[in-house]
């Protein structure tokens, strides 16, 4: 069996409810700038979304989301139609991520890599802000600030570069994973 995000399945061993990609990807099919999407359930992911909040601007990585995500607030267990999709869909709006609450974090972009260096760093970005919390009240970065740092360092270009350097660590640490 193949599908076209994960490759060659073994024998015997299918995709759990298809239909909840096809449900986004029909979402997403009218943004055509966004060909990839990213969402796994990282521990600072699933613990940040508990808290049904945006990523507050606190650091430089943080306001690459500012006013550039949204909150699905409707958790009702594992997506398995496609009007759910639709939902999370209307709730990444035009925005680069959505945090899934009580579930997760789901970033966008116009490449595998953009998209992954959204995740990477909005998983980062929620451990900042949890570390942060527990010691205190944050600092907020400034609005005007923190919409000047997300135009220059989030983008498609930008997102690109900076995964780089973790794709040429992976594929020199492992050589033969393409093989």
């Amino acid at each position: 069996m193949t599908h076209a995000s994960v490759g060659t399945l073994p024998e015997g061993v299918s995709l759990p409810l298809p239909q909840r990609n096809l449900s986004f990807e029909q979402e997403r099919a009218v943004r055509k700038q966004e060909l990839a999407a990213a969402h796994t359930h990282s521990v600072h992911g699933k613990a940040f979304s508990s808290l049904g909040v945006p990523l507050a601007p606190i650091t430089q990585d943080a306001c690459a989301f500012y006013e550039d995500h949204g909150i699905y607030s409707d958790y009702r267990g594992v997506v398995n139609d496609t009007e759910e999709g639709r939902r999370i869909g209307a709730a990444l709006g035009d925005g680069k991520a959505v945090v899934l609450r009580n579930h997760g974090l789901l970033t966008v972009g116009a490449s595998v890599a953009e998209a992954a260096w959204y995740f990477i760093t909005m998983e980062r970005s929620c451990q900042a802000q949890l570390l942060a919390m527990a010691a205190g009240e944050p600092a907020l970065i400034d609005p005007e600030t923190a919409r000047t740092v997300r135009d220059q360092i989030s983008g498609p270009l930008a997102g690109w570069f900076q995964f780089r350097p973790l794709w040429d660590q992976v594929t020199a640490e492992q050589p033969d994973l393409f093989d």
